[in-house]
């Protein structure tokens, strides 16, 4: 299903059943950011809808004993034919560094192409900077918006007011199949 993935993890598509699983894990993921409110528009950014109506093109890492491990929740737009959106992406913090997001991703750009789309698209917050240079060194650039700290494109109020986002978006015509990044 995806090319290489680290040998001692199952990669499988997620079930409305593994909804309360990755929830469960968000806070401690990632690290208590932002507090309560962080937790909350975390949780709420998963509803279990994703779970049971994007599973086909979403995936969900586990050990052998079934301890969650990763997931990449995606889509592709039903209002643009040209493409798919990746939703929201966790790796445990033991985990990270071993190329597994990358893996997911590539999985999902391989799933984009075979049905014909030529870009994904994707957010985070403008603190995170984490996921922010992950993006970049897959190849994703940033989608112009107004003028942050750092000269970061923030795009105000994206997802609610007072919730901004930085935009990115990965054209995969320009990008080889193949490309590694780790």
């Amino acid at each position: 299903m995806i090319n290489d993935f680290p040998s001692d993890l199952v990669v499988r598509r997620p079930t409305a059943k593994d909804h309360a699983r990755v929830l469960s894990v968000l806070d401690r993921w990632w690290g208590g950011l932002g507090g309560e409110a962080g937790a909350k528009e975390r949780a709420l950014l998963l509803p279990r809808l994703f779970f049971q109506h994007f599973n086909t093109t979403s995936y969900l890492a586990e050990h052998p004993d079934g301890d969650l491990a990763a997931f990449l929740i995606g889509f592709l737009s039903q209002s643009d034919p040209e493409v798919a959106y990746i939703h929201f992406v966790g790796v445990d913090p033991f985990l990270r560094g071993r190329g597994i997001a990358t893996a997911l991703y590539r999985g999902f750009f391989d799933q984009a192409r075979a049905h014909g789309r030529r870009r994904v698209h994707c957010i985070t917050s403008p603190g995170n900077t984490t996921s922010q240079s992950f993006h970049r060194r897959l190849g994703f650039d940033l989608l112009p918006g107004e003028q942050g700290a750092g000269d970061l494109p923030v795009h105000p109020d994206y997802d609610g007011p007072g919730i901004d986002r930085v935009v990115f978006a990965l054209d995969l015509a320009h990008r080889p199949p193949d490309r590694r990044s780790r």
